[in-house]
């Protein structure tokens, strides 16, 4: 049976998720899909996405930051799956938005408590809006937010390639100039607070993180 060996070292919750799934779904044949972590919790995650999927998986730990998950995985039951969660993890992708999802985002952390982890798992939420399959309509980005789609930010990568399928990102021009960041936006447009009005009460839906 055909080996898949995915390398998800040091990679924050969602990722070692999302590379699984995806490989899953390029699958021609049954295979052995071999996981490469260094936490429990990615181990945990990945285990109940197998689970999910019907799939048999086992784990073994090399060391106290080395472990590999290994899924026994067939195309067919991945693909009869493949519109379901995918993990138990707070970062994890999100279900099929609906139509005229906008998120709106105020900071560059997300939660409250610790601002390192906030940065961490905001990063993580990014990344997962960025794979659902059908994307938000738009993003707004204000206050700290603005940090986000400027030089330097961890989640321009993301963006930009959410932009490029076509999803609208907007940020405060009266928080960039606040921030001294008017001249540092690398994605998106600058918006207004009466755009930003107009755009959360003419949506669907908002998420705010």
């Amino acid at each position: 049976m055909k080996i898949i060996t995915i390398d998800a070292m040091g990679k924050q919750c969602p990722i070692p998720v999302v590379m699984t799934t995806k490989a899953l779904e390029e699958l021609e044949g049954p295979a052995v899909i071999k996981v490469h972590v260094d936490n429990e919790i990615a181990v945990k995650n990945l285990r109940k996405m197998a689970d999910n999927k019907s799939m048999v998986s086992s784990e073994e730990k090399l060391d106290d930051h080395h472990f590999v998950v290994s899924i026994a995985a067939d195309p067919e039951s991945a693909a009869e799956e493949s519109g379901e969660t995918q993990a138990d993890c707070s970062c994890a992708p999100m279900a099929d938005a609906p139509e005229n999802l906008v998120v709106a985002i105020d900071g560059s952390t997300m939660g409250r408590g610790n601002d390192e982890l906030g940065k961490v798992l905001m990063k993580g939420f990014i990344f997962a809006l960025s794979q659902l399959e059908k994307l938000p309509k738009t993003i707004l980005f204000y206050n700290g937010g603005a940090t986000l789609t400027t030089e330097g930010s961890d989640s321009l990568e993301d963006l930009k390639a959410m932009e490029e399928q076509g999803v609208v990102i907007k940020t405060c021009g009266t928080c960039l100039n606040y921030y001294h960041l008017t001249d540092k936006l690398a994605v998106g447009e600058v918006t207004n607070m009466y755009d930003i009005v107009e755009t959360l009460a003419g949506a669907a839906k908002v998420i705010k993180p």
